[in-house]
């Protein structure tokens, strides 16, 4: 099911009930790379940090700065292995401007609005994703994003999940599989060949797998519930696969404060709480003058 470039922002009941049903709703070409641009400056500033880390230890011997933004990060690690990558993390959630600016965009938060309402929290675990070429660490295995964190009262968390590059099946798609967001949290093990003990499902959950594998344009957005079972797979094209996971979650439940802070994305009954940049940048859920008024 998919969201006609010609139509509103806000969700039809036909893509709703799609969503509710199946567990996921794909939206072609969502974004326009204006408003993409915020986030993939940060990921560019990331990428020239990288580089002169590597450069000062002699890890590498070049920072190939005329390199562009989908290849300069898998050419840092052409002769690098897993673990130099990893000492990066395999994901980044740092404070910077331009994730923030992507996270509170008004069109994605308009789309969460129709499947939660308009009193959004934006959950802590945001990720941006680079799957570099060859780092095993870019597979990811069959999960539920709950699995993370399966003692929080928070339901629904959902994913709003955006390649700032296509994602192909060369370069490892996602790959969801429909219907699943309605178990319970499935058991599970820390994987062993990732090198990052990503949740994986336990081998019994597994039989009569159906994933459908979701090839889209930069700025298309997969929303999906966090119980949704889904996976990628490894990178085998030349340049990194770059994606972004957003997840927003009503006010009204868990905030998850062990996995970090998040913050008040939306309000139509407190509108003068809704977080600003400073806030976020400053780890406030809301807005300063509230906080200091509680």
């Amino acid at each position: 099911m998919t969201l006609n470039k010609t139509q509103s922002a806000f969700l039809t009941d036909a893509q709703i009930n799609f969503y509710n049903d199946e567990g996921y709703l794909l939206l072609p070409d969502f974004l326009t790379d204006e408003e993409m641009r915020p986030a993939r400056q940060a990921m560019e500033e990331k990428t020239a940090e990288i580089a002169d880390e590597l450069y000062a230890i002699g890890a590498t011997s070049q920072k190939f700065e005329d390199y562009p933004f989908e290849s300069r990060l898998a050419r840092l690690f052409d002769s690098l292995q897993d673990s130099d990558f990893l000492k990066f993390g395999r994901s980044w959630r740092e404070r910077r401007p331009g994730y923030f600016q992507l996270m509170a965009t008004p069109k994605i938060l308009d789309v969460v609005e129709s499947l939660i309402g308009g009193e959004i929290f934006s959950n802590p675990v945001y990720n941006v994703r680079p799957k570099v070429p060859r780092v095993a660490a870019g597979a990811v295995p069959w999960h539920q994003d709950k699995s993370y964190w399966p003692d929080a009262n928070s339901n629904p968390v959902i994913t709003v999940w955006i390649p700032l590059v296509d994602a192909t099946l060369e370069n490892g798609c996602l790959h969801i599989w429909p219907r699943t967001h309605k178990k319970r949290v499935l058991s599970h093990h820390a994987d062993t060949y990732t090198g990052t003990a990503y949740t994986e499902l336990d081998v019994e959950h597994l039989i009569g797998a159906k994933g459908v594998a979701l090839p889209v344009k930069a700025g298309s957005a997969i929303l999906f519930n966090d119980r949704c079972i889904h996976m990628s797979t490894p990178n085998n094209s030349q340049n990194v696969r770059w994606s972004v996971d957003l997840r927003y979650q009503p006010t009204d439940q868990d905030p998850m404060p062990q996995h970090g802070t998040g913050f008040l994305a939306r309000s139509y009954q407190y509108p003068e709480r809704v977080a600003t940049l400073e806030d976020w940048l400053t780890e406030h859920p809301e807005h300063l003058s509230n906080v200091a008024d509680a």
